[in-house]
C-alpha cells in the first residue's frame, strides 16, 4: 500500500489523495445505478470486439466504495487493480437458478474477466463457487460449470418440454438461455462449439420444438437463429456446418415475415 501511495504521488496526486486512492479495493456501478453495461451492447449487437465489452465494463464499474468514498469515480485505480487480477470467482448460494438464467452472471463475471484481459494482456482463471449446500461447498472452473448447466438444463429434453408448457414465455426463456450462453462466450471464451450445435439441434432444428416456436413466439425463433448466426460470424462458433447455417438463415427469412405481419416495425 505504501508503494502504491508513492506511485500515485509521482503521478501528481497529493499525499492525502494518494493515500486515499491506495485504499481502494471495492468497486462497482456509480451510486443509484446497477449493471455492468454489457447487456445493451449484446442485445443490440453494437460491439466489434471483446475490447469493446471490456471497456464498457470498466466505464460502468470504476466507482470506488470505502468508508469515505461512496461511489467515487476512480478509473485509474480500478485499472491498476485489473492489471494484477489473477482469479475471477462468481459465488452462487442456491440451486433455484443457474448461471445461464440471468444476464447478471455473464455481465459481472464475464465483464470482469474481459476487462482484466484487456488491461493486463493475460486471461485470469475463472471459477464458480457453488455454496448451495453449505456443508459441502464446491469450486468448479467456469468452463466446467457451463458444461454442467448445458448438459443438465439447456439441452435437457425434460426442461425443454417443461418450458414449452408455458407457451410464449417458455420460448422467451429458451431465447434468453442462448443469449446468456453467447454473452459468456463473448466475454470469457468458455463455450465449446458443440454447445451451439446442440442448441441449434434442440431448439431450432427439432421439428416439434420449431413448430412450437413458430406458433407461440416466432420472434424468439427468429432471434435465436440470428444469435447463432452471429456466433458464427464472430468466430465464437467456428465449426458450424454450411448446411446448418443455411437452415438458420432460412428460419430467419421465414419468421421475419411472420413477425412483421404480427408486429409491424418489429
Amino acid at each position: 500500500m505504501q508503494q502504491e501511495q508513492a506511485d500515485w504521488q509521482t503521478q501528481g496526486l497529493t499525499l492525502e489523495q494518494a493515500a486515499a486512492r491506495s485504499h481502494y479495493r471495492i468497486f462497482g456501478s456509480k451510486p443509484s445505478a446497477y449493471g455492468a453495461g454489457l447487456q445493451g451492447l449484446i442485445e443490440s449487437q453494437n460491439w466489434e470486439s471483446e475490447a469493446d465489452l471490456a471497456r464498457a465494463y470498466i466505464n460502468w464499474s470504476a466507482y470506488a466504495y470505502t468508508r469515505n468514498a461512496e461511489g467515487k469515480s476512480a478509473p485509474e485505480a480500478f485499472m491498476q487493480r485489473l492489471g494484477s487480477l489473477q482469479v475471477v470467482l462468481q459465488n452462487q448460494d442456491n440451486r433455484e437458478h443457474d448461471i445461464l438464467d440471468s444476464d447478471d452472471y455473464y455481465q459481472f463475471q464475464g465483464g470482469l474477466t474481459a476487462a482484466a484481459r484487456l488491461v493486463s494482456g493475460k486471461t485470469p482463471e475463472t471459477y464458480l463457487g457453488d455454496n448451495s449446500r453449505m456443508t459441502q461447498p464446491q469450486v468448479r472452473k467456469l468452463s466446467e460449470e457451463i458444461a454442467r448447466v448445458y448438459r443438465s438444463r439447456v439441452v435437457n429434453p425434460k426442461w425443454i418440454a417443461g418450458v414449452m408448457r408455458h407457451g410464449y414465455k417458455g420460448a422467451c426463456e429458451m431465447a434468453a438461455t442462448l443469449d446468456f450462453l453467447f454473452g459468456y462466450d463473448a466475454t470469457t471464451n468458455c463455450v465449446e462449439d458443440f454447445m451451439y450445435q446442440g442448441v441449434a439441434d434442440a431448439y431450432l432444428l427439432d421439428e416439434a420444438v420449431q413448430q412450437f416456436l413458430q406458433q407461440n413466439n416466432p420472434r424468439s425463433l427468429r432471434d435465436m437463429s440470428e444469435r447463432l448466426l452471429e456466433a458464427n460470424q464472430r468466430n465464437l462458433w467456428q465449426q458450424a456446418s454450411p448446411e446448418v447455417l443455411d437452415q438458420l438463415r432460412s428460419l430467419v427469412n421465414e419468421t421475419e415475415g411472420i413477425v412483421e405481419s404480427q408486429h409491424p416495425g418489429s
